[in-house]
């Protein structure tokens, strides 16, 4: 027998004799149970639904949303809809994507009906796991979509399409600030 082949038969043996004696070993724990399984004692984002924004309203969200966008040299589109998920008004800036007029709309849309930022539906699938969120109609797991809550009621919703998900983020939180007190 060769020695190079001697000390291949050595080492297969003892990868061998390795995985013996872990396999001995105690089996890994189980994880721990997903937040899934927890029953919490009051309803998540139960946040009732309020009177429809007013185009004025929307308009304002828009143009803070728009001012904080072109600081940064952000191309958007900008969408709010009412509380209802219906269109109230729209803007896409100057040479922002064709494919974000829909994102823009879709991710309002999702935080109107859902009553919650999309970042809950992105962190949901990216960090939790809870990939069956994708198969839910209406649901975008991308930031970039907030609720408008006046007087403890969801009046609507702002949704930006264009940068990156932490772009629009950003964008949005500036429309919500200028018209939610």
């Amino acid at each position: 027998m060769s020695p190079r082949l001697a000390l291949t038969m050595v080492l297969l043996a003892s990868v061998a004799a390795g995985t013996a004696s872990s396999a001995a070993q105690s089996p890994p724990a189980a994880p721990a149970p997903y937040a899934l399984d927890n029953v919490p004692d009051r309803m998540p984002f139960d946040i009732p639904y309020g009177a429809p924004i007013p185009l004025e309203r929307a308009m304002a969200a828009i143009a803070a949303t728009a001012a904080e966008a072109r600081k940064h040299d952000w191309k958007l589109c900008i969408a709010v809809v009412d509380s209802g998920g219906n269109l109230v008004a729209f803007q896409r800036m100057d040479g922002a994507q064709l494919a974000s007029v829909q994102i823009a709309e879709h991710k309002a849309r999702a935080s109107a009906t859902f009553r919650r930022e999309t970042r809950v539906f992105e962190t949901g699938i990216q960090q939790s796991g809870y990939n069956y969120v994708m198969t839910l109609d209406g649901v975008i797991g991308s930031r970039g979509g907030i609720p408008l809550i006046e007087g403890g009621k969801l009046v609507g919703a702002i949704g930006c399409s264009g940068g990156t998900g932490s772009q629009d983020e950003v964008a949005c939180k500036a429309g919500v600030a200028a018209i939610v007190k």
